[in-house]
């Protein structure tokens, strides 16, 4: 198939979290699938200068957005004969510190704009491409407008043999809601812009608007797709994903094992497998180092990668942590966000030191080193769509502690589930003590050494490749592939 995934950010050019990951894999495992694909992204300050082998394509857009319009070039990347990366070149809109909010965490106040216009820019890709896209696949909120865009072109303006268009939610707490006149942006009639559509309370919802008008929906894992349509998870629309059920398959994320492998990793000191666990306990070693904790192979070690969001489950980590503390542990994170939560990390290294290391950022290197040096990685997350740090925890050796919900339960084998398969500690409610127990198990577990290596073998041996979910996506897409452009009905 020929396929085109559009997304705000994709790794290694651009990430803040797990969507950049998700598509950046997707797109390669696709592409070592025999299939065409393209990938549409912003081309954000700095990338340029990163992949200097960039090339500029002569190719100008001159879109409308609202009263005026935005001119706008392409670059382009070649990873692989199957794989082009095509960056959106638009200094106004994408030139800028972050990629959503500037400093302080707050929203840049021109999203609307921004990305209203990148979702006219793959629409427009998706058109004109020579190679002509079978499938437009985009994900979350920042791409949301692209499957009415195209539907509306393929019947106003002759746009024969449209595309099939999938969309993904990759978190739903996420939806790009607007001013309702920000809708005069997206240059549609009026028709659109009601509850069946783009409305939300008088709001324009791009994440919506990917829900109502995609072909096929898709999340990042099976029991986040049952759990959104449900008042608790749904944020609001779970009265819309009930309606549209039939066309909507949770897809579990994989992870890239050629990135995420203990055995040829430059960023790792010392390779380890699940048959030879000796470089692990060097790695925990050097990690301590690495972050001036006191080195010690014997005392346990527990990691976090996370985003700084409520979502993350951080008040209850705050305190489990304030009371486990004091058993004898050390404990690593490595993340960025919400500034009261890094301040409330950072107050707690300094209240122990020598037990807490706390780092404010973005890291690559360090996130493998943390996955690797520690003994036990802490996923307590309200909620979790998909989660792909449990996953590379697994592959890693390194136990995850986890909160039954999305992508975590579907992924982590507690031992009261299957003793002979167990690679994880599970817990259900949403409280510091459940998770503080969960935490004393886990001591428990690092006192018996041969059930430890029991459980790293599960979790080193366990299959979350690409090559599992792509045959999920290649369903989902020729499942979609006889719908004539007819039989999809646009909602006024």
């Amino acid at each position: 198939m020929r396929i085109l995934l559009g997304s705000s950010e994709v790794h290694p050019y651009s990430k803040t979290g797990g969507l950049a990951d998700m598509v950046g894999a997707l797109g390669k495992a696709l592409a070592q699938a025999g299939h065409q694909v393209g990938i549409v992204t912003p081309l954000y300050a700095g990338i340029r200068e990163r992949f200097p082998e960039m090339v500029k394509l002569d190719w100008h857009m001159d879109l409308p957005l609202g009263p005026r319009h935005v001119q706008g070039e392409v670059w382009t990347l070649t990873p692989s004969p199957q794989l082009t990366i095509y960056f959106v070149h638009q200094p106004e809109f994408f030139f800028r510190s972050g990629l959503y909010q500037q400093a302080g965490g707050v929203d840049y106040p021109d999203n609307d704009e921004r990305f209203i216009f990148f979702s006219k820019a793959v629409v427009h890709l998706a058109r004109y491409l020579p190679w002509r896209p079978e499938i437009v696949h985009v994900h979350d909120w920042q791409t949301g407008l692209v499957p009415i865009l195209i539907q509306h072109q393929a019947l106003q303006e002759g746009w024969g043999n449209r595309p099939r268009l999938c969309f993904t939610i990759h978190n739903l707490a996420y939806q790009g809601i607007f001013p309702g006149p920000q809708y005069a942006l997206a240059n549609l009639p009026p028709d659109y812009f009601n509850p069946n559509g783009l409305e939300y309370h008088s709001m324009l919802n791009c994440l919506k608007a990917g829900i109502a008008y995609a072909d096929a929906i898709t999340t990042v894992s099976p029991r986040y797709a049952r759990e959104i349509t449900t008042p608790e998870f749904g944020c609001g629309l779970d009265g819309l994903l009930r309606k549209r059920q039939t066309s909507l398959t949770g897809i579990l994320n994989g992870v890239d094992y050629e990135e995420w492998n203990t055995t040829h990793n430059p960023m790792l000191p010392h390779p380890y497998s699940a048959r030879n666990l000796a470089g692990k306990e060097l790695d925990k070693v050097a990690l301590q180092k690495e972050l001036g904790l006191p080195t010690d192979a014997g005392v346990p070690l527990f990691g976090s990668i996370t985003r700084l969001a409520d979502q993350k489950g951080l008040d209850i980590q705050l305190g489990a942590l304030e009371e486990m503390l004091s058993s004898g542990i050390q404990f690593a994170l490595l993340g960025s966000g919400s500034p009261i939560y890094e301040k409330a990390y950072q107050t707690l290294a300094r209240r122990h030191p020598g037990k807490v290391a706390i780092r404010i950022g973005f890291n690559q290197g360090l996130s493998h080193r943390i996955e690797a040096g520690s003994d036990f990685y802490l996923m307590p997350s309200r909620f979790e769509p998909s989660g792909l740090n449990q996953m590379y925890s697994l592959r890693y050796g390194t136990i995850p502690i986890v909160r039954v919900t999305g992508g975590l339960d579907d992924s982590v084998i507690d031992i009261s589930e299957d003793a002979d398969k167990a690679n994880g500690i599970k817990f259900t409610a949403y409280t510091a003590r459940a998770l503080a127990k969960s935490m004393r198990k886990s001591l428990v577990l690092y006192g018996e050494p041969e059930l430890l290596r029991h459980y790293r073998w599960n979790a080193m041996t366990a299959d979350f490749s690409w090559n599992r979910a792509v045959e999920q996506y290649m369903k989902v897409y020729s499942n979609n592939w006889g719908l004539r452009p007819s039989a999809v009905s646009i909602q006024r």
